[in-house]
């Protein structure tokens, strides 16, 4: 009987055994599919949006509305950036995040909102050979600007429900907000403001308990009125050339010796001078194929600010003279337009 032999094993597979277990974990491997693990901004629901690959084509899909887009990008840009928003009691920083699929110029041609996970973002795109440009810890206003700077044909899919009432739920919140106004009249009139002070404070209590789409109405019925109160503001605005804005968008007003725009009701504005180095000298409503938006020109002729959206010039030609800037309506070609938006200061996407 041959002896068993005790020392080492010098035999081909054991080497590559051996090397197996102590090289470095290999890249992980491309997902089929890439779904965002979490919201837009914290607190936010995590869209339902699916990324895969068709050959070199990006398959972008939003289940819940059955829409779909195909594109092929040059980069995919993954970003993060913080904004402020008032809340109950002071100003509270937070991030939103996002990932954007790029064109050869650097131009977004889909924005995705939501939290993706880094890693599976690299293995995705690894796949087909797209370059990740990471701008997770990018300054806020450098990726704010590039967000911003939509190709032609651009496109955003939020994956999530459309928030649309029925008629039924809508006569339902007018007639609880009108309820709870009458309740407040009633009780504020009977036992003092203070008593309201303690039915609005047991109405909070309860929305942590109970559905708040009618809680919230009845036990501050002052919502109610808000909406319009604030839309009649900015008619009166928009006729008396103190204030600008797009439908559900950025608004621009002044006060004082600054511009103030602000990105939607609980944003903190961001302001800019009309006066000094770095002034604002003229606002330019442009057209660039199928986009639209605003700039705001400094002294170099830099855009300090940028602003895509649908901005009336008649609106903002009566602003711009009423505040002594200067007003043009541009159609702007290719180079000039990534001539504005690369060098764009900032910009409210």
């Amino acid at each position: 009987m041959r002896a068993l032999n005790h020392g080492p094993d010098h035999s081909p597979g054991h080497r590559h055994r051996e090397r197996a277990a102590h090289d470095p974990p290999g890249p992980d491997p491309a997902p089929a599919h890439l779904r965002p693990t979490g919201g837009a901004a914290g607190g936010t629901p995590c869209p339902a949006t699916v990324l895969s690959w068709d050959g070199d084509t990006l398959v972008a899909a939003d289940p819940l509305s059955g829409r779909s887009v195909r594109l092929t990008p040059a980069a995919l840009y993954h970003y993060r950036c913080a904004q402020k928003a008032v809340g109950r009691k002071k100003q509270e920083p937070h991030t939103v995040e996002g990932l954007a699929a790029l064109d050869a110029d650097g131009l977004v041609l889909l924005d995705l909102p939501g939290r993706w996970e880094p890693r599976e973002v690299s293995a995705f795109a690894a796949g087909r050979g797209t370059p990740v440009v990471d701008a997770l810890a990018a300054p806020s206003e450098r990726v704010r600007a590039v967000v911003a700077g939509r190709a032609p044909g651009w496109g955003r899919l939020s994956g999530l429900p459309a928030s649309r009432l029925s008629r039924g739920w809508k006569l339902a919140i007018v007639g609880t907000g009108v309820a709870g106004l009458l309740a407040m009249a009633y009780v504020t009139t009977m036992a003092g403001w203070l008593a309201w002070r303690g039915l609005a404070w047991l109405g909070a209590t309860m929305l942590d308990l109970l559905d708040g789409r009618l809680a919230v109405i009845f036990f501050s019925p002052p919502l109610l009125l808000l909406s319009p109160v604030r839309q009649a503001v900015h008619t009166v605005r928009l006729r008396r050339g103190t204030g600008i804005g797009t439908p559900g968008g950025a608004r621009v007003f002044m006060r004082g010796e600054k511009l103030r725009i602000t990105a939607g009701p609980r944003a903190v504005p961001d302001t800019l001078s009309v006066w000094g180095p770095e002034a604002v000298m003229s606002l330019m409503v442009y057209r660039h194929e199928d986009l639209r938006g605003l700039f705001m020109i400094g002294r170099t002729g830099r855009a300090l600010r940028h602003l895509p959206g649908l901005w009336h010039p008649e609106h903002v030609n009566r602003f711009a003279v009423r505040h002594g800037l200067r007003c043009e309506v541009r159609t702007l070609d290719r180079r000039e337009y990534l001539d504005l938006v690369t060098h764009a200061g900032d910009a409210v996407p």
